[in-house]
């Protein structure tokens, strides 16, 4: 969050028990909390749920949760409400889609797929990031090949593309939320980026 002094206060504040600003807390991430979930809520599931009504439930559940929190907060706040959304996702995800059930979920730590609006968000975020200036000028079609190039990335690529240019989580928030050091996050995000410039020198690669 920008205004990290007020959110300290409140965790200082909702740590001692204050109920007001458990809430005032929980409510701060509602927004942060909706967009990552809206980014990785596919379409079938969507028809089903409403993404503002994952957020409510997962934040009903983090307040019920919170005094076990600050009694051993073993991650930072954020990484750790995020993991109450995605949890829930994976939950969503393998009730309503059948297929699921033997995909990248099966992982000890899945990588939900983005949907195809936050596919095209990501592409358009990585190619405004391109430094050619003869590539700038053709955006429309750069973001296309990006858009191609992430579809043969690994989950675990596209995921951390995501929580750096979508989520515009920290290394640090990233390294807690995998279980990652900083610097092998760090290491993982310059490899996934390599491998998408490989697609897109060489479309054909695999």
């Amino acid at each position: 969050m920008n205004d990290s002094g007020e959110t300290q206060r409140l965790l200082d504040r909702a740590a001692a028990g204050d109920t007001a600003c458990q809430a005032a807390l929980l409510e701060r991430y509602r927004r942060r909390l909706r967009a990552m979930v809206a980014m990785r809520l596919d379409r079938r599931v969507a028809a089903r749920v409403d993404a503002s009504d994952i957020v409510q439930e997962v934040l009903q559940k983090a307040h019920a949760r919170l005094p076990a929190y600050f009694a051993d907060p073993k991650i930072s706040f954020y990484p750790w409400l995020r993991g109450l959304a995605f949890d829930r996702l994976v939950d969503m995800y393998r009730t309503h889609l059948a297929a699921a059930k033997r995909s990248v979920l099966k992982e000890e730590r899945p990588a939900l797929p983005l949907n195809d609006d936050s596919v095209s968000e990501l592409a358009c975020s990585i190619a405004a990031n391109e430094a050619d200036p003869a590539r700038q000028a053709m955006r429309a079609e750069m973001e296309h090949r990006v858009y191609a190039a992430l579809a043969k990335l690994k989950p675990q690529d596209s995921e951390i593309l995501a929580m750096r240019y979508l989520e515009e989580l920290s290394v640090k928030e990233i390294a807690e939320i995998v279980g990652k050091s900083p610097s092998a996050v760090t290491a993982q995000h310059l490899r996934a980026l390599q491998r998408l410039r490989q697609y897109l020198d060489d479309p054909s690669a695999e």
